[in-house]
């Protein structure tokens, strides 16, 4: 008796740690989704195109090259805009400076006289 208890507490031990364990659970039905760089779905199909010809034939459209063109003729006019309001800009600093300098002059002719009319 005092063998048996020893031997079956052995024995249980073995038993659990020598059972098959389950297998963790793998999804198999689990969509993947792979990125492929064709636009039909078999790249050997006929029809299969490249993504980077396919980007070549759209940038090639008419419309693309119109849109760009677009862009282009805007960018172009935000140039000129620009151009046009410095000078302007320039213009306007200009007629300031020339209105500061002939009230400096007509200040400094005024207090010329009347310094000369007090000697007086």
């Amino acid at each position: 008796m005092k063998n048996l208890l020893p031997a079956i507490f052995i024995f249980v031990i073995l038993f659990t740690a020598c059972s098959k364990g389950e297998a963790p659970h793998i999804n198999e039905e689990q969509e993947v989704k792979v990125h492929y760089d064709t636009t039909a779905i078999d790249s050997f199909s006929t029809g299969a195109v490249s993504v980077d010809i396919a980007r070549k034939i759209r940038m090639s459209s008419p419309q693309y090259l119109d849109s760009v063109k677009q862009v282009k003729k805007a960018m172009e006019e935000e140039k000129k805009l620009k151009v046009e309001l410095e000078k302007e800009n320039k213009l306007k600093e200009a007629e300031e400076k020339k209105k500061t300098d002939a009230e400096k002059k007509k200040k400094a002719s005024e207090t010329v006289s009347a310094s000369e009319t007090k000697t007086e």
